[in-house]
């Protein structure tokens, strides 16, 4: 326990898995945590003195079963292992930290998701307020790492695209960083560090430690000052937390935010690119419909791309080219997606050998994976299209790798060291000698007890072995007159007497210690094997980059083929025209049989810039604006689009403001969420931006709405000049079509048969004058008597017949009463005598008097 204390008060903010023997253990509050997380007893143990300390532990090799609880539970846990056999040791085994692991450094299989990353993030604050952030990523299991300085108004965004599990902070600057991590779309885990950290000569000299090289110029950051701190910082935390090698973070990469369109959080909630905003899983989400990738690495790179659509248009194009191009060679296309079903996570198996955690099966996957590479090199240069032979470059010759691993390991070795049958015979000369006896002993038995019966002419001796003699000969006391004289008297029984000889000898130390010895042998070879293999880390990791682009691009042909999508036309001109658009997940959920019902899409920054949207609930509003903002989002992301023609404008960003929902841990009401949303809009937004807006203002009362809603539509129409989709239920905003020339109204057409509505989900030009809210409750499931209720009071406020309240009430609820109420008239000038009477006042050179005189008239002349 001593020995314990001694570990613990080195990892005291961690859960310490402490090694006893076959177990690992915990003790304490680490005991308490484990077993809640885990699910397994508390019990207590005597710690040599009166006291009682709580314990809780499991075998070590669960250790993949209960890690990962732990870690998703958000603790960060130290793995104590004993360093030493100990059955050689001489009093208390030595105990070490081997490994540290938390949300964001993770290198367990079990604890990874082969189609995404796992970030760990840092964020230095910048050193003035006027300054900008520094933000670095690194993902341990695959060796990417990059940082970058970001304004701070994009750092949230930009932070939120990475998706960090964990992110590391200065302790000191609370009040910087919490908001920040405040607006996340997930809530990451939280590391707090000391401010010195944060020092940039610190940083900076772990950097070039690392990576032995005098400057950071070589990899385009050395101006990113406080970038450089963010990856110093966190390169130092992950060599805190790992004790093997970190070769494979071969390379720091410049985060650069201007080169992708940032997405905050609320938009890729609303458009469900990554996760079903209902089901909370990738089925009903966008990605759901685009990764058809084979391999691990390929769907890890697009769900980046899904994070990080581009906004260059010659890179957009690039890919929208090798999209086309696989989509022109189907035969070659279905033999590329049956290659890179079998390549494997190459990526993180080349981690795993740098590491040291691979084992031979992981070495064996390796060199398939590399051979199935050179094949569709070989696919793609052997294409008549020059953009595919551009994309075979990338992938590297690595037949000397191979080689290695062929030469060495069986093709199918066990997974544990010890066996004798992980090598190749001929490998080793040491180790075929002591694999020999470890998998030949008995026979070697055998051979030797022929020998000696023929040797001494006794044909029932034995040679036997048991736990307290080991091997021996047993001859009867009727034939202990043969026994030769070099015949070791071992034991004497009843019937028989047992011996021993020098050869025996020999034969029982081999065959006792071989099992050892190939097992230390084993793990020798291994180990010598791995460092020769990730030799080559630098050059697997830049093949499967490109392996992953050409999954990626797969991927995007193989959707656009089963799915009929079509190429979109790019050009940054502020035109956006889809011909038949479609919503590329809902036409998927829609059951069998039933056709999704297309539409067409037109805006310009010229003359269609705000299209204003009606219609009642479950006609499709909300569908046309998600479709929209999904088919240029996949403009942008390289992929084709589910249209029969589309032209799209380059867009620098995509704002969405959709849905109610509140931040009830933060004390911020619906509205309050809605009124922050609509502020990052307008004050983001700018003429390359597409903005789709569904409900605003029906958070407040009604006549605030109107005006906010209003307002709002004015300031983009006047001031940012953004393509807008306006989806509304205030149906008084239609008058905006009036007042400003870059509006239309179009509205999603209803029919009405009898007593009920038939919904086309077509939009056509024009506004709707009612929502059929009361249409939309029946289909609900709403009594019978409440729907009755609500068409008899609609039906007098439709009237005017109601009363005084009811008049009241009927202002807030319907068109016509307002128009009586002479509300729609908050949007033009009135009073204009008035006015002129209060303009003309001479204020300088009025008496009080005659101030009062003047006011008194203008109340008179106001009560009218």
């Amino acid at each position: 326990m001593r020995q314990y204390g001694q570990i613990k008060q080195k990892h005291a903010d961690k859960i310490l898995l402490f090694r006893l023997g076959d177990f690992y253990e915990t003790f304490g509050t680490d005991a308490e945590l484990t077993a809640a997380a885990c699910g397994i007893t508390l019990t207590k143990r005597n710690n040599g003195g009166a006291n009682e300390i709580p314990l809780a532990g499991f075998p070590h090799h669960q250790l993949d079963a209960y890690l990962p609880k732990l870690v998703n539970a958000g603790y960060r846990v130290a793995v104590c292992e004993q360093l030493e056999d100990p059955k050689q040791a001489k009093g208390i085994v030595k105990r070490g930290v081997v490994e540290v692991v938390t949300p964001g450094v993770v290198m367990y299989d079990k604890l990874l998701d082969n189609k995404q990353h796992t970030y760990a993030a840092c964020v230095s604050a910048p050193a003035k307020p006027s300054g900008t952030w520094g933000i670095s990523v690194i993902d341990v299991s695959t060796g990417t790492f990059l940082c970058g300085d970001v304004p701070a108004e994009r750092l949230a965004a930009v932070l939120d695209s990475y998706s960090p599990a964990e992110i590391l902070v200065d302790r000191s600057r609370s009040s910087d960083w919490t908001p920040v991590v405040g607006q996340l779309g997930r809530t990451p885990s939280i590391s707090k560090l000391d401010e010195w950290h944060f020092d940039l000569e610190f940083a900076r000299t772990a950097l070039l430690r690392h990576f032995d090289t005098a400057s950071l110029k070589g990899f385009g950051v050395e101006d990113h000052l406080a970038g450089v701190v963010a990856a110093g910082v966190l390169l130092n935390y992950v060599a805190e937390t790992q004790t093997r090698s970190m070769n494979h973070i071969t390379s720091l990469s410049l985060l650069n935010a201007n080169e992708f369109m940032i997405l905050d959080a609320s938009t890729r909630r609303n458009l469900e690119i990554h996760a079903s905003m209902f089901a909370g899983d990738s089925a009903g989400a966008l990605v759901g419909i685009i990764d058809k990738t084979k391999s691990p690495m390929g769907g890890r790179l697009l769900r980046w791309w899904l994070q990080a659509p581009l906004i260059n248009l010659q890179r957009i194009n690039k890919r929208h080219e090798l999209v086309q191009s696989f989509v022109d060679a189907p035969d070659l296309l279905s033999l590329i997606s049956r290659h890179l079903g079998s390549v494997g996570d190459l990526e993180r198996l080349i981690t795993k050998v740098i590491t040291g955690r691979a084992n031979a099966r992981d070495l064996i996957a390796l060199a398939s994976g590399l051979e199935t590479s050179a094949t569709i090199s070989a696919e793609l240069v052997d294409s008549s299209n020059e953009r595919l032979h551009a994309l075979a470059k990338g992938i590297n010759d690595h037949s000397e790798a191979v080689a290695l691993i062929r030469s060495a390991l069986e093709p199918e070795p066990p997974v544990q060291v010890g066996t004798g049958l992980m090598f190749i015979p001929g490998y080793s000369a040491e180790l075929d000698e002591v694999r020999n006896a470890l998998l030949h002993g008995k026979d070697w038995i055998k051979q030797y007890q022929s020998e000696q019966r023929a040797a001494t002419g006794i044909e029932k001796l034995k040679v036997s072995f048991n736990n307290v003699f080991g091997y021996y000969i047993e001859v009867s006391k009727l034939n202990a007159s043969k026994v030769p004289d070099d015949y070791e008297r071992k034991q004497t029984l009843t019937n028989s007497e047992r011996y021993t000889t020098t050869r025996l000898k020999e034969i029982e130390h081999a065959l006792l210690s071989a099992e050892g010895k190939v097992t230390a042998l084993e793990t020798t070879l291994l180990a010598a094997l791995r460092e020769s293999v990730g030799a080559y880390c630098h050059t697997i990791q830049a093949t499967s980059h490109q392996l992953a682009i050409a999954d990626g691009l797969h991927s995007f042909a193989q959707v656009a083929i089963q799915n009929n999508y079509v190429r979109p036309v790019m050009a940054d001109d502020g035109v956006l025209v889809v011909a038949a658009g479609r919503h590329p997940v809902i036409e998927h959920l829609l059951p069998s049989g039933t056709s999704y019902v297309s539409n067409d899409i037109a805006l310009n920054t010229q003359t269609s810039q705000i299209q204003l949207i009606t219609g009642p609930n479950m006609s499709g509003k909300s569908s046309y604006l998600r479709q929209t903002g999904l088919i240029v989002f996949l403009a942008h992301v390289g992929s084709f689009v589910p249209a029969e023609s589309a032209r799209i404008p380059l867009t620098d960003r995509i704002f969405t403001r959709v849905g109610a929902q509140d931040n009830i841990s933060a004390g911020e009401s619906t509205f309050l969420v809605e009124m922050q949303e609509s502020a990052n809009i307008l004050n983001n937004a700018t003429i390359k931006s597409l903005i789709l807006l569904d409900e605003v203002g029906r958070g407040t009362a009604t006549f605030d709405g109107i005006s906010i809603a209003w307002a709002m539509a004015e300031y983009l129409h006047e001031v940012v000049g953004a393509k807008t989709l306006f989806a509304t239920h205030y149906h008084e905003l239609t008058e905006l079509e009036h007042s400003f020339e870059r509006v239309e109204n179009v509205q999603v057409e209803v029919r009405e048969i009898d007593d009920s509505i038939l919904f086309t989900h077509k939009v056509v030009p024009g506004h709707s004058d009612h929502s059929f809210g009361i249409h939309v409750a029946r289909m609900a499931g709403l009594p019978a008597s409440v729907i009755s209720s609500a068409s008899t009071v609609l039906e007098k406020l439709e009237s005017g017949s109601s009363d005084q309240s009811q008049g009241a009430r009927s202002a807030a609820v319907d068109r016509r009463a307002l128009e009586r109420a002479g509300q729609l008239t908050m949007f033009t000038v009135q009073d204009d005598s008035l006015r002129k009477s209060v303009s003309e006042l001479d204020i300088e050179n009025m008496t009080p008097i005659e101030a009062l005189k003047a006011l008194a008239d203008l109340k008179g002349q106001a009560r009218g």
